[in-house]
C-alpha cells in the first residue's frame, strides 16, 4: 500500500520504523513544524522528521492541513492509506476523505477509556492495572472512531509514564503491521466504540506537578509515577523546589503530620495522609537529577515539613 504517516513526537518513531522496513510504500511525513528547543531555543526537527529525512521520504510541515495548497497537495500524493500517532494537529474532513482506505491511528489508551491528549499518565494516575493500544479508524470526533485493533500492557507497580510510553510506543508500532495486512487482505473489522464507557485523558498542567502530602502514599506514589517524565512531581522543601522524579510506599507508617521528612537509616521518609513515602530520585533546582543516597551526603533536611499542594 502506498501511505502518508503524520506523526511529531517519539512516541511515533517506532510505528514509523516498521513502516519503512515493511513492503509498504511510505511516500510522504507529515509532522508539526520545526519549534525551538533548548537554551538557546534553535529551532530543531521532530524525532519524526529526522527519521523521515534519514529514510529520503519527503517531509511536509504545515501549520494545519485546512488550506486549499494543503488539501491538493495532500491530494496529489494518491495515497491509499493515512496513518497517525501523535501528529497533534487536527485533520479537517476534507484530509480525512482523500486516502482510498480511509485514515487510522495509534492510540495510547485501550479505548474508549481514555480519550483524549494524555492517556498513558491518566491511566497511571487513575491505579488503572491494565493499558495498552487502540488503532482506531480516524473521524472527526475525537478518538471516537470504530476499533481495529488493541494491544494490552500490565500497568506494574514501578512504572512510570515514561517507561509506559516507550512500552506502548513498541506495542503500536507491531500492531500496526498486523491491521496493515488486514485492510490490504480486506480482512479487518471495525467495531464500534461503546460510549457510555467513555473518560477523558485531558491535557496535563504544570500546576498539577505540587503534591499534596495529605493524600495517602497510593496516590502520591501513582501521582509522581504519572508525572515521570513531565511536568514532574515537585514539592517545596526549606523554600526550595524539590523535583521528585521516583519514590516507593514504605510498609511502615507513623503519626507524624503529612508532609513531615524522616532522615535516617540511609533513606528519606516522607509522611502522608495515610502511610509513609520514600523517596528514591530528586533534583534540587539548578541541579542534575541525583539517587537519595548522594543527596543524604550532602543534606540533612530531617524534620522538615515539605509544602502543601492543593
Amino acid at each position: 500500500m502506498k501511505i502518508i504517516f503524520a506523526g511529531t513526537p517519539d512516541f511515533a518513531v517506532p510505528a514509523l520504523q516498521q513502516l519503512i522496513a515493511s513492503n509498504h510504500q511510505v511516500c510522504a511525513v507529515y509532522t508539526q513544524p520545526d519549534r525551538p528547543s533548548g537554551r538557546g531555543r534553535k529551532l530543531s526537527p521532530s524525532p519524526v522528521k529526522t527519521l523521515a529525512l534519514s529514510a529520503d521520504i519527503p517531509v511536509f510541515q504545515p501549520e494545519t492541513l485546512k488550506t486549499a495548497e494543503d488539501i491538493a497537495l495532500f491530494s496529489s500524493l494518491e495515497a491509499d492509506l493515512m496513518v497517525v500517532v501523535a501528529y497533534g494537529i487536527l485533520l479537517p474532513q476534507s484530509i480525512l476523505d482523500i486516502p482510498s482506505l480511509g485514515c487510522i491511528n495509534i492510540h495510547g489508551s485501550l479505548l474508549p477509556r481514555w480519550r483524549g491528549a494524555a492517556p498513558i499518565h491518566r491511566a497511571l494516575m487513575a491505579g488503572d492495572k491494565m493499558t495498552g493500544i487502540t488503532i482506531m479508524q480516524i473521524i472527526k470526533k475525537l478518538d471516537a472512531g470504530d476499533m481495529l485493533h488493541k494491544e494490552q500492557c500490565l500497568i506494574e507497580a514501578h512504572h512510570s509514564s515514561s517507561d509506559l510510553h516507550d512500552k506502548l510506543a513498541d506495542l503500536g508500532a507491531s500492531g500496526l503491521l498486523k491491521v496493515l495486512s488486514q485492510i490490504a487482505a480486506g480482512t479487518s473489522v471495525a467495531i464500534k466504540q461503546d460510549e457510555s464507557l467513555v473518560t477523558y485523558a485531558e491535557k496535563l498542567d504544570k500546576k498539577e506537578a505540587l503534591i499534596n502530602w495529605n493524600l495517602s502514599a497510593i496516590e502520591i506514589d501513582r501521582h509522581i509515577r504519572g508525572l515521570n517524565s513531565w511536568p514532574v512531581a515537585q514539592t517545596l522543601c526549606q523554600d526550595k523546589i524539590l523535583r521528585i522524579w521516583k519514590a516507593t510506599i514504605a510498609p511502615e507508617t507513623n503519626k507524624l503530620p503529612a508532609g513531615t521528612v524522616v532522615q535516617k537509616n540511609k533513606r528519606i521518609s516522607v509522611s502522608t495522609g495515610n502511610g509513609i513515602i520514600d523517596l528514591l530520585e530528586i533534583q534540587l533546582p539548578g541541579k542534575k537529577r541525583m539517587d537519595i543516597q548522594a543527596f543524604l551526603n550532602a543534606h540533612n533536611i530531617d524534620g522538615t515539613i515539605l509544602g502543601i499542594g492543593a
